[in-house]
């Protein structure tokens, strides 16, 4: 806000300073056509013309150079930004030795006939830019003599990489696994909401659908939650003028803020991920995060899951992992709702994500091992059913009674 009444006050005061000098001016071109005036108030009317075009050229011009000079002044204050304070108290040291030396150079300097000021204001630049060189050719003498200048680097301990910001974006606000991600240390600096992506959370929490209404809602109160946190540097980005602004979709608004902030986007949009990554801008995937820090499992391994529901194939159930991961059991349709060790048979890894197959460990593995109840006794029959060619005798040693049934 404070910037755009800044830029407003700039544009009326050149308005009106191009307004005096259009008049001005016009007070020239009446008196070159006095002589010959075609109406009556020829002298006023200029005057108003004049002095009306004076105030739209200046205020579109003021407008103009506000922000081409903000956004300089912008990239300038970026590149301070990423310049170690260290070195700019040996600059400002270093100008403060070139400006002495040109006081008392001056004195005799000025007193040169015709080109004393000339001469002043050359050993002025030259001794600035000495001090500067030198003061920064010896910092390490300086922060010797003078501690409480030297960063962390100088006082014996590592000096600490510079951390970028990080961006939230809506939906990983709203999916709530951040809050738990940073609280545990994993999420470093500072982290930035932007202000249209929060403006974007009021309009999902002020939304008709009962469900959209719910998760911006909980979108507002994990932000709350999250700056409630002593260990967590979050901010609001607010009123930031760039050329982002002209943009009107949020993905791309972000991804375009990241890229002037040089920060990172937290989120768990599969496409965000895709086009932030193709502009050169470092994507944190929630998603990917879970994915990766899911425990390893082996076929062979024992577990215990619960059986909630069937699965697609006859006689599977489903049962699911604490972090959401399914399990398929074979032949765990009849034990749904009950709690049963099973074994894993093999892993999949899917788009989706992981799914593990696996069986109850009192049936064996498919296709061996006891049979219970009514499968024991309609096994052979359901094979002979199946394919049509009645179970050879193994050997002779067999059932001789089953045997003449299957010939008969």
């Amino acid at each position: 806000m404070l910037s755009r009444v800044v830029g407003l006050v700039f544009s009326l005061t050149i308005a009106v300073t191009a307004a005096y000098v259009a008049v001005q001016w016009s007070g020239l071109y009446v008196q070159e056509f006095e002589d010959w005036a075609s109406f009556r108030y020829f002298k006023e009317v200029y005057t108003v013309l004049f002095g009306a075009l004076g105030v739209v050229l200046g205020f579109t011009l003021g407008g103009l150079v506000y922000r081409q000079a903000l956004e300089l002044f912008g990239g300038l204050l970026s590149d301070l930004r990423r310049v170690p304070g260290r070195d700019k108290a040996a600059v400002l040291l270093g100008i403060f030795v070139g400006l002495g030396i040109t006081v008392l150079l001056g004195m005799l300097l000025i007193r040169v006939e015709k080109f004393g000021p000339q001469l002043v204001l050359l050993v002025g630049i030259v001794a600035i830019y000495f001090g500067v060189a030198i003061t920064l050719s010896m910092k390490e003498e300086l922060y010797f003599f003078f501690p409480g200048l030297a960063g962390p680097a100088d006082s014996g301990a590592e000096a600490p990489a510079s951390v970028p910001p990080k961006l939230l974006d809506t939906n990983v606000i709203i999916d709530g696994r951040i809050a738990d991600i940073a609280r545990a240390g994993f999420i470093e600096g500072t982290i930035l909401v932007p202000d249209f992506v929060l403006e974007e959370l009021h309009l999902i929490a002020d939304s008709a659908d009962n469900l959209r209404r719910n998760r911006g809602r909980r979108g507002l109160d994990i932000l709350n939650s999250m700056q409630q946190e002593p260990d967590l540097d979050i901010r609001v980005l607010s009123e930031y003028e760039s050329s982002f602004r002209n943009t009107e979709a949020v993905d791309a608004r972000l991804v375009q803020l990241a890229k002037e902030v040089q920060g990172a986007i937290v989120t768990n949009d599969f496409n965000l991920n895709k086009v932030a990554q193709l502009q050169g801008v470092r994507v944190l995937n929630v998603n990917e995060l879970a994915n990766a820090v899911k425990p390893v499992v082996l076929p062979g391994e024992e577990m215990t899951v619960t059986v909630v529901r069937e699965g697609k194939e006859p006689e599977q159930g489903v049962a699911y992992l604490d972090d959401g991961t399914m399990v398929v059991v074979e032949r765990g349709k009849d034990r749904i709702g009950e709690t049963i060790p099973i074994t894993v048979t093999s892993v999949l890894q899917t788009v989706a994500g992981k799914m593990i197959f696996g069986h109850p460990q009192d049936d064996g593995p498919p296709g061996r091992g006891p049979w219970r109840g009514d499968d024991r006794r309609s096994a052979p029959a359901e094979a002979g059913r199946s394919t049509g060619v009645p179970p050879a005798p193994h050997s002779g040693r067999g059932n001789p009674r089953q045997a003449g049934r299957n010939r008969g």
